[in-house]
């Protein structure tokens, strides 16, 4: 259609033109439901598989009625793809989190991740990029309500920030996460759609949309890459269970059901069961990249020199192989640092063709199955097990961490006598089943398992709260990403673990990804700029240089920071507080020091006000959440009520790490914070 003509009633024709996408949305999944796989598959195997498939392709064309099918149109000055003649009539294409087809197979919606959908975040006045007209859409409950135009290559039009992309970002939440891909902002947009082949490290301070910038393009990749990824496989690595609750819906949202999600504890708890913890200096310490070499050394230290021949027996013959030739096998399998496991497969094989050498100067002509069947005779078997014996992960950790002895031949050089010590179980156990294994303890088993056999490689990996990994645990998400890549997101002013990473220059490097192309997102759309200026207080004494978040966002109003008179009316206060903020829509989150939460949890109880805890889900009945601060990372409300931050800051085992947990609390609020203390502020906060 030529740029400017419209109907006389616009909103009328973009509600027609939903009511018809919508309808065709459903034609596509009914002709999916109708589909009969009876006389096409061959066996039942085949059968189950289509089914699956079939099942998945129904799920990812659910309407759901809440969610805007599509959330803006672009009108392109010439046609896309064509030469550009002049006079030519445009393409208008509808943008959404789908593609959606009528009858005859001519678009409807168009996916955001198309191609010609890029435009819809990237064209400016400055870079038009062919679209002569953008226009976005405003809904209320599903429905279609309103619209607004940017006319890109009008000259009479002046650029405005867009009341509806803002409306949208502020929009209450309840419920979990939401996608932003109505609000996907240009330098946003470039991350998302950044190739496949190369790993993307994003810095990104509290409310720059850190997080959904990676999972979108977890569905972009997937959308751009789909049969590759579909026999590599993508993960989600996140911080803890609460958290993966909170973002499960995203990818669903955008048509995505096959992204498996797990934290670091999961992807290594498989061997052993995590029942103990560790103090945090020796959590520093098994968490320290030197323990990788410690575990190598301990790993080799099995391969021993051969002190017999190896005589092989087959009929009347007898064939031997000297000690002094088995041990340059040996020699020759440890210089090319190969796994353990795969050496201890490769040594018989050796052994088998040396007999086999043999053989054939004899007259003999022995085939691969003479090679083979040589590789697994007795002899053979106890040579190997007497040279290279194979090698339990679990066991050899565990007489690292009980047998100061072992553990002293292997860290010399590497760790400290103290440093040993401090890693050495307290009570040593008998069994890897009876020992009281910690977090840590399960990654040093991880290391030491793929040390004796590879760990298989998915084909893209993102990590979210990056910050707060130990140089082990990277190399462990590095593991599952060998041959693919990765999207890591944090903020360092964020790591509030003993061991969190100074620098994503070296977390890449134990990640593996040491080429990774760093972006910073500085732009926040999500807390109000009061609230992050008053948070960014504390940015110099937690991380120097860090630059701060500008945000867009100006909400008068939005922080107040309330002194209590004294410590027995707190408790009272702040649920004055939560009742005040339930007065506005959304969620309401309540954070506070770990140690508070039981008494803030009577206090809600005697006041008749219900709660939930982080990972349940917020709904129009139920929007308030008791939040320990230590699970609120990563986590966002519409307004939040802060108890006590000097107890925040008490709670860590030193104060670097207490002020930057008060910095995770101090920013999770999209609308509206309200800070209470009876005891003084820290210090920092000015």
């Amino acid at each position: 259609m030529p740029a400017h003509e419209e109907s006389s009633n616009p909103l009328v024709r973009e509600r027609a033109h939903l009511a018809a996408s919508r309808a065709a949305l459903r034609a596509m999944r009914e002709d999916v439901q109708a589909l009969d796989i009876r006389d096409v598959t061959a066996n039942w195997v085949n059968a189950a598989v289509l089914q699956s498939q079939i099942d998945d392709r129904i799920k990812a064309l659910a309407d759901l009625t809440h969610t805007p099918l599509f959330f803006g149109r672009l009108d392109y000055l010439h046609v896309v793809g064509a030469e550009k003649a002049e006079g030519a009539e445009g393409e208008r294409f509808y943008i959404g989190r789908r593609h959606v087809h009528d009858a005859h197979g001519d678009p409807m919606v168009i996916d955001w991740r198309a191609p010609v959908s890029q435009p819809f975040y990237q064209a400016s006045r400055n870079n038009p990029l062919d679209v002569d007209h953008r226009r976005r859409f405003g809904y209320t409950g599903g429905e279609l309500t309103a619209y607004e135009d940017e006319y890109l290559t009008d000259p009479a039009e002046t650029e405005q920030t867009s009341k509806l992309l803002q409306a949208e970002i502020e929009r209450p939440r309840v419920g979990p996460m939401r996608d932003i891909v109505a609000t996907i902002q240009p330098e946003q947009d470039e991350i998302v759609r950044s190739d496949l082949g190369g790993t993307v490290c994003v810095q990104g301070g509290p409310g720059t949309g850190k997080t959904a910038v990676g999972l979108h393009r977890v569905a972009y990749l997937l959308y751009a890459h789909r049969e590759r990824l579909a026999r590599t496989g993508t993960l989600v690595v996140g911080p803890n269970r609460s958290f993966l609750h909170y973002i499960e819906q995203v990818l669903p949202a955008l048509g995505e059901l096959e992204v498996q999600q797990a934290t670091v504890e999961d992807l290594v708890a498989a061997r052993v069961e995590v029942r103990g913890t560790d103090g945090s200096v020796a959590a520093v310490i098994k968490g320290d990249a030197r323990m990788a070499e410690v575990l190598r050394r301990a790993i080799r230290s099995h391969v021993t020199p051969p002190t017999e021949p190896v005589v092989v027996v087959r009929g009347s013959r007898r064939w031997r192989v000297p000690a002094y030739e088995v041990e340059e096998m040996t020699t020759e399998l440890l210089a090319r640092d190969m796994r353990y496991g795969a050496a201890h497969e490769a040594l018989p094989q050796r052994i088998a063709h040396a007999v086999l050498v043999r053989m054939e100067e004899a007259g003999e002509a022995p085939d691969d199955r003479v090679q083979n069947a040589v590789a697994r005779d007795p002899a053979v078997k106890a040579a190997v097990k007497a040279v290279w014996p194979a090698v339990d992960p679990a066991k050899l950790v565990l007489r690292l961490l009980t047998d100061a002895e072992f553990l002293g031949a292997h860290a010399e050089g590497i760790l400290t006598d103290d440093e040993q010590k401090q890693i050495l179980m307290a009570k040593p156990a008998r069994s890897v089943k009876s020992a009281k294994w910690t977090a840590a303890d399960a990654v040093l088993i991880d290391e030491a398992a793929d040390l004796v056999a590879r760990t298989h490689s998915l084909g893209h990996v993102v990590i979210d709260e990056a910050q707060d990994l130990s140089p082990m645990q990277y190399r462990a998400v590095g593991r599952r990403c060998s041959t693919g890549s990765a999207t890591v997101l944090g903020d360092l002013a964020q790591g509030t673990t003993p061991w969190s990473t100074g620098s994503w220059e070296q977390a890449l490097f134990h990640l593996g990804k040491a080429d990774a192309v760093v972006e910073e997102l500085t732009a926040g759309f999500r807390v109000p700029r009061e609230v992050i200026a008053y948070a960014s207080r504390l940015l110099p004494a937690i991380s120097p240089g860090l630059a701060p978040v500008e945000s867009v966002r100006e909400t008068p109003g939005s922080l107040a920071v309330r002194a209590v008179a004294a410590a027995a009316e707190l408790d009272s206060a702040v649920v004055a507080a939560c009742v005040e903020s339930l007065r506005h829509e959304g969620s309401i989150g309540l954070i506070a020091a770990d140690a508070r939460i039981p008494a803030l949890a009577a206090a809600l109880g005697a006041a008749g006000h219900a709660y939930l805890s982080p990972g349940e889900e917020t709904t129009a009945a139920s929007r308030l959440t008791l939040v320990p601060a230590s699970l609120a990372k990563g986590l966002e409300y519409d307004y939040v009520v802060l108890d006590e931050p000097a107890a925040v800051v008490d709670g860590e085992p030193d104060e670097r790490t207490g002020l930057r947990r008060l910095y995770v609390a101090l920013t999770r609020a999209v609308s509206g914070l309200v800070v209470l203390h009876a005891a003084a502020l820290p210090e920092q906060l000015g």
